[in-house]
């Protein structure tokens, strides 16, 4: 007897799979609901123009509104020709007359998405970015496709191979990521009930047995996101508690915090995010890096819906945690982003 179903019968998705990396930067059906996105009357010719204007007064608030109503590829673009017409860097300009967290921002708007991420990852491997964070927020959102992008990126930027870059000790966590890196998840989006009921057993016997954390990663990194949601399902009915609890007892420390990123984004990857950007806001002192991270990644993608799930769960908006925690042009460009 055949197990396995379409999505259009068993477990149907709340929403459209997540979209790839290069296909993001423009319009498409896929994207949730981005609160930037591509300017319908683009001419890179002319906004390099404007931008040279708007450097030679210094007029960062101009600078602001042309770019955060620009998509991320239109931005590069706009790098593009600004060289072609002016012969000069238009990074190297801009750098002229910004300076802290604005010029941070701006920098990384300016640049591709797959190398952003490149240059992210690379600066938490090199201990730069002083935790693994990083890696969890990347490594455990991002698709397959994703994943193979940003693999490639971060070969030409740093002739290096990200997974053994990664690879530099042998902790649970850090195979869980090299796993991760392989980018081996199943791409069919079906599901087969048999399996996701012996997966499910699987994960019950290492909550009894106190195993290693092979069984762990093996369902974790391999199985497609309508599959995995379908095994803790029955994880739940077979144990009686959810797959989150066994983790939080079993694991410690980023595996843990990995694990559950990847239960999170099963379940509704909008609520993993509206999390990560409370608390780079939270507590003593602004995260600034990763809440920049946060919202140009996700502005092209899904932070309306982010938005929502933040205030209902916060009680608060996302707009006042930004005004009360950053200021000047730097706070109006975050909020231009996010509006």
């Amino acid at each position: 007897m055949d197990n396995t179903v379409n999505n259009e019968n068993e477990l149907e998705p709340e929403r459209p799979p997540h979209p790839p990396l290069y296909e993001q930067l423009y319009p498409t059906s896929h994207q949730l609901s981005p609160t930037v996105v591509p300017y319908d009357g683009f001419v890179a010719d002319i906004d390099a123009r404007s931008i040279f204007d708007i450097i030679e007064k210094s007029d960062k608030m101009s600078l602001i509104m042309l770019l955060t109503n620009r998509s991320n590829l239109q931005r590069v673009e706009i790098c593009e020709k600004y060289k072609s017409i002016y012969n000069k860097d238009l990074i190297v300009d801009l750098k002229s007359i910004l300076s802290g967290d604005l010029k941070d921002l701006i920098i990384s708007m300016m640049t591709p998405l797959p190398i952003f991420y490149a240059k992210e990852l690379n600066l938490s491997i090199d201990g730069t970015i002083k935790n693994d964070s990083v890696l969890i927020e990347i490594l455990c959102t991002l698709s397959k496709k994703e994943i193979n992008i940003v693999k490639n990126e971060y070969k030409k930027l740093y002739n290096k191979v990200l997974e053994e870059d990664i690879h530099d000790t042998c902790t649970k966590f850090k195979r869980l990521m090299v796993s991760l890196c392989c980018a081996n998840r199943d791409v069919n989006m079906t599901i087969n009930i048999e399996s996701a009921i012996n997966d499910a057993k699987k994960l019950l016997n290492f909550d009894t047995n106190n195993n290693d954390a092979n069984v762990f990663n093996d369902i974790f990194v391999r199985r497609n996101e309508l599959q995995l949601k379908k095994i803790f399902h029955e994880y739940e009915k077979i144990s009686g508690h959810s797959i989150e609890t066994t983790i939080k007892k079993e694991f410690s420390g980023d595996m843990k915090k990995a694990l559950i990123c990847i239960v999170k984004c099963v379940n509704n990857r909008a609520v993993f995010f509206a999390e990560q950007l409370y608390k780079s806001m939270i507590g003593l002192g602004t995260d600034d890096r990763s809440l920049q991270r946060l919202i140009l990644t996700r502005s092209e993608i899904d932070m309306g819906e982010i938005k929502q799930i933040f205030q209902t769960q916060y009680n608060d908006t996302l707009e006042n945690f930004i005004i009360d925690d950053c200021s000047g042009h730097y706070k109006k460009c975050l909020l231009a982003l996010i509006n």
